[in-house]
This record gives C-alpha cells, structure tokens and sequence, in this order.
C-alpha cells in the first residue's frame, strides 16, 4: 500500500524575458516531468499560460505528489535553470543563454482562510516599458490582518494566478513565523527548567518516594 501522498507546487516562470525563456520553460517542464517519471512521482500541470511562440509559455504552475521524496525533489528543482542554445527564433541573436525561474510553493487556496482573515490590494505589475507594461491591475499583494505578514505576486498576468502565487507565498510566511515562535516556546521552557527558583514556593508537598 502506497504511503499517504505529498503534494508541491513548483512554478516555472520566464519572467519578463523573451521568447526564448518562454521556449525555456517548456523545455524545463519536460525534464521536470522526465526525472519526475524516473522517480515514480506524479507530475501535472495545473495552468499553463502559453507564451509569445508557439510550443512556449510565459509560465506553468505544476503539482508534484508522491511519497517523502517529493520535498526533495522539488527543493532540488528551486532556482534558475539556464539554458545554453542558439535561439530557435532568432538564429542570428548573439545571445545564447537563457533563464527562467522556479519557486517551490505549498498548495493552497482562499479556502484556507477565512474572508476577514487576509486583505487584498491589486495593482499594476511592473513592466520592461513601452508595449510590454502590463496595464491592467493584476499584480495582487495579500496581508495576514492577525500578523501583518504580507506577500506579493505580479509575475503573471493573471490577477487569478498571481492571487494564488501570493496565497502560496503568505502561508509560507505565516508557517515559518509559527515554527519561530515553537522554538522560542521551546526554548523558554528550557530557560525555565534551569532557572527553577529554590525560594518562595507556591505550594509545599511532602511524602515518601516509592
């Protein structure tokens, strides 16, 4: 019997780069899915917004799942992979390396909050200018009310995606900042363990060990 599954999201992005990166980010899903088969871990993608080319995207969002190794295999996965190639678009470009991102994210969705629980601002995404500047509001910025963590997501260009990009993000924060505070918990009750004051007790007991 398969052990309880474990799921990952990864998100393959080219950012603002050109199409070149949204040709690499195909190519990157593919060996993703690749080592993902060879590691009997399911990979699917969830949303792709296709790119400029065809056989390109701007960007995939996949789920990983699968037994411990997944956590591993993602991590394995997080930064930026280049690409080392004649463009297939511009064969004369000089350029010949080409990147894009990867983000390791924990599945989540609105569901996980309660409405009062996060507020929402949107906002224009940031641009390299002229055609490119994307004029409508889908960047997304999320605030935790109860911490006042926040995160932000504007490399889609959809507010959709980037809302649970950010999503993703602020349950990162929000988890990280509990794992703190454990720690300092524990911490403290170890202070208090060696710091025990041999004066002034609140209650006297006595008895026979055995």
């Amino acid at each position: 019997m398969r052990d309880r599954e474990l799921e990952v999201w990864l998100q393959i992005t080219a950012g603002q780069g050109p199409a070149e990166c949204a040709w690499a980010v195909i190519k990157t899903l593919e060996e993703i899915q690749r080592e993902a088969l060879a590691a009997s871990l399911d990979c699917r993608a969830i949303e792709i917004e296709a790119g400029p080319q065809p056989s390109t995207a701007h960007s995939v969002l996949l789920s990983i799942t699968g037994d411990a190794a997944v956590a591993g295999f993602a991590e394995s996965w997080r930064g930026t992979v280049q690409w080392s190639m004649r463009s297939p678009f511009r064969p004369e470009h000089k350029r010949k390396n080409w990147f894009v991102g990867i983000e390791v994210l924990e599945p989540v969705d609105e569901a996980h909050f309660d409405a009062g629980d996060v507020r929402w601002e949107t906002m224009r995404a940031s641009g390299p200018g002229g055609q490119h500047v994307n004029r409508t509001e889908s960047a997304v910025r999320v605030t935790h009310v109860a911490t006042g963590l926040s995160a932000t997501a504007m490399e889609e260009r959809s507010q959709f995606r980037n809302r649970k990009l950010a999503l993703a993000r602020l349950r990162k924060k929000i988890d990280t900042l509990n794992a703190g505070r454990r720690d300092s918990a524990r911490a403290e009750r170890w202070r208090a363990h060696h710091g025990v004051e041999r004066g002034n007790p609140v209650r006297v007991f006595s008895g026979v060990a055995g």
